[in-house]
Order: C-alpha cells, then structure tokens, then sequence
C-alpha cells in the first residue's frame, strides 16, 4: 500500500489509435479509480515493439497516448502516468523473472499463439516473453488490483504465479495481485461484426470510432453500421448490431436500454444510427479540444513525463532493490 491506499495498475500499447472501446470500456473508468487507489497508468512502449514499429510513428504515438490520458480527465498529480521505457527497472526485473518462469507456462500463453500466427515472420523471443514483463510491470509496484479483461486473464494469473514462486523460496517480496473486478465499462463492439469488440487493429476502418476521428468521418461510419432485416428497434443478443449500438448510445448519454429502445420505438435504424452518432461527436468532443490544447504546451507536458518518470523510478526502485538482494545480487556502492 501507498499512502494506506491499495495499488492499482494498469497500461495501454502505444500502437494503432485508440477507439471509442478503449475509452468507454477503460479510459473513463481509470479517472474514477484514481479517487480510490494509488494508481500507475504506464504507456508500455517496451511492449509494443514485440512487432515491427517505425521509430518516429512509436515515439510520436506514446507521447500522443499519455496525452490522451490527461485529457481523458486523469490528473497526473494524482495518478503517476508514465512511459514504461523511462523505468529501467521494468526490464531489469523482467530478466530476474524470466529465472523464474518456466518454459511450460510460456508455452500455454495463447495470446502468444494468436500473434505469432499474424506476425509469422517475426516471431521473436520478446513476444514469447511478454508476458513476465507484464508480471514485472505489475509486480514492481507491490500491485493490490489489476483491471483486466478476460483475453488478459491469463497473464494475470501466470504473474500471480511467479510472484508465490518467488515468495516461496525466498519469503515475502511480492504483494499478490487480484483481478480488479468493478463497474464493468461498457463493452463496444466492431461496428462491422458486432460479435468481436471493436479493436484499433481491425483492418476495417469503418469497423471502429477512432477517439480522433472528426464529426463527419464518425457519422458516416454509425449510418454503415452493421444490423440486421428484423426491422424492430429490441435490446437482445439475437440483434448484436442494434444491441451495440443501444450500448453505444447508453454509454454516451447515461440512458438506460429500456429507455432507448422506448424512446425509438417505431422509428427506423437510420434514426437510431443518426442519434447515436450524434451523441458520440458530442462525447468526444471536448476530449478532442482538450487533446489539441496539451498537444500544444510542450514544457506542461514534458514536465509531467519527467516527474512522473521519477515518482515511478522511486517506488519501482524500491522492489527492485528487495530483489536484486535476494536473489544473491551484490549490494550498489552508493
């Protein structure tokens, strides 16, 4: 605990162009954790280069990203957000666990499999070793909470293994992360097959709400949304493309289901497609402006990539030492 507060932490890649998913579904949940937790939001960049990046496109996108979580409503005075790569410690405790893992546990990782069959010719040890960097990027901060969705389930609990491994030879070093399991955000499907979520890796670009997409190039994607022949506005599964489209709008303006499928009730799909599409121009909006006025003030927004760096330098440094001791490390002259 910090400051009698639980540890919370969480991260999101520094690849592709964040969708509506990702800030209804996490972004805006982070802001109200804040109030509770001690919280640590990293861009992991150290992740995203287990696949091919452009160096200038990363860099520009990280930056881009941690602003973004600013002008989500998150106060970096009061969560520590901070470029995973400007922690040395993640890797050095990476490696120290990577002792620890075994080969077998690695080779059930699914999502291992999955991205090696899309990135066959660069299947590297990086990407096999994802996730001990994940335990390392959790584990570093004495973890109590981790907000995960059920494709990240399994990561969580291989670092929850390491980490009783490791208190088990050598006593108590780790906390043991949970799952954070609260308000669930809303869950927003591709607009094109409603029955995958919406992803910033869809090949389809009229399958997902960029959070940058302009007002126009938003409504158009909402009228090519996928439905269905039925023709009757219903709030159920056997609909999943009108279905998510009522979560859509329900997320952007605080209706509930019933209230909306009341509310359109003997209107056509164009109509609901119309509102919906309205209703997230005006969510995005003043995230839009507000990213726009951060992208401008360079000295606001290096100050707080430095600070931040260092705050989470400070308590990453702190484990680290703990274990670089224990594992038969010889101590830093100092």
């Amino acid at each position: 605990m910090i400051n009698d507060k639980k540890v919370l932490f969480s991260g999101m890649q520094a690849t592709g162009n964040l969708t509506l998913g990702n800030y209804l579904g996490a972004l805006q949940n982070w802001v109200k954790l804040a109030d509770e937790y001690e919280c640590f939001y990293s861009v992991v960049d150290m992740h995203s280069i287990t696949v091919r990046q452009d160096p200038a496109t990363l860099r520009k996108r990280a930056r881009s990203l941690l602003i973004l979580y600013i002008a989500a409503g998150l106060d970096p005075e009061k969560a520590c957000i901070y470029f995973q790569s400007h922690v040395s410690a993640h890797a050095e405790l990476a490696w120290i666990l990577d002792c620890y893992t075994y080969m077998g546990e690695m080779n059930r990782m699914t999502q291992f499999k999955d991205k090696s069959a899309k990135h066959a010719d660069n299947i590297n040890v990086g990407l096999f070793a994802y996730p001990v960097l994940m335990a390392a990027d959790i584990l570093l901060y004495q973890t109590d909470l981790v907000p995960v969705g059920i494709d990240q389930m399994q990561h969580l609990e291989i670092t929850r293994d390491i980490a009783n491994r490791f208190n088990n030879i050598y006593g108590q070093t780790f906390t043991i992360p949970e799952a954070y399991i609260g308000k669930v955000g809303a869950k927003i499907m591709s607009l094109q097959d409603p029955t995958k979520k919406m992803s910033k890796s869809d090949e389809n670009p009229n399958a997902s709400i960029y959070l940058m997409d302009d007002p126009d190039t938003i409504r158009r994607k909402f009228k090519r949304a996928v439905t269905d022949s039925e023709g009757c506005i219903a709030y159920r599964d056997e609909q999943a493309g009108l279905k998510n489209l009522i979560d859509i709008y329900a997320a952007c303006t605080g209706k509930t289901p019933d209230t909306i499928v009341s509310e359109f009730s003997g209107l056509g799909y164009g109509q609901l497609k119309e509102a919906v599409g309205e209703a997230v121009v005006d969510k995005l909006s003043p995230l839009q402006q507000r990213c726009a006025e951060l992208e401008k003030d360079k000295s606001y927004i290096d100050g707080i990539i430095k600070n931040n760096a260092e705050k989470a330098s400070y308590y990453a440094a702190k484990t680290l030492r703990k274990v670089q001791r224990k594992v038969g490390f010889p101590d830093r002259i100092r």
